[in-house]
């Protein structure tokens, strides 16, 4: 397997962070915009799109910040996903950051999905 290569994207966002912390970081949430579906049992989530299923754990989180997943295709190696909320300290501008890994032929199309996915969350809290 070729090494995949971290790439991060940002996206300005229209919410609380309160409000976008709970779409990131519940299987609620993150069935509103991620996945048809998802399901937790502690630290593992599983995935649901078209009928496929992938599964990921829990990496780390920070409540009201970011939350950290490793697909469990991933076990071992150093690639995860991440979302995190920030929030500019003078504008106090909200953003979405992903950071993601994918193989080089992979990254366009994987940019392309997450712009797909963030847009699927600003419908859902109103702010497209």
């Amino acid at each position: 397997m070729s090494e995949k290569i971290k790439f991060e994207m940002e996206f300005p966002i229209q919410a609380s962070p309160q409000l976008l912390y709970q779409y990131i970081s519940t299987p609620s949430g993150l069935s509103e915009w991620f996945a048809e579906n998802v399901n937790s049992r502690g630290e593992f989530f599983k995935f649901i799109w078209d009928g496929s299923e992938e599964e990921a754990s829990l990496v780390s989180k920070k409540s009201g910040e970011r939350i950290k997943f490793r697909w469990d295709v991933d076990e071992g190696e150093p690639y995860f996903f991440e979302i995190r909320i920030q929030v500019d300290e003078i504008t106090k501008d909200v953003s979405i950051m992903i950071v993601d890994f994918a193989e080089e032929d992979e990254v366009e199309e994987a940019k392309m999905l997450w712009e797909n996915q963030i847009s699927d969350l600003k419908q859902v809290l109103g702010s497209a």
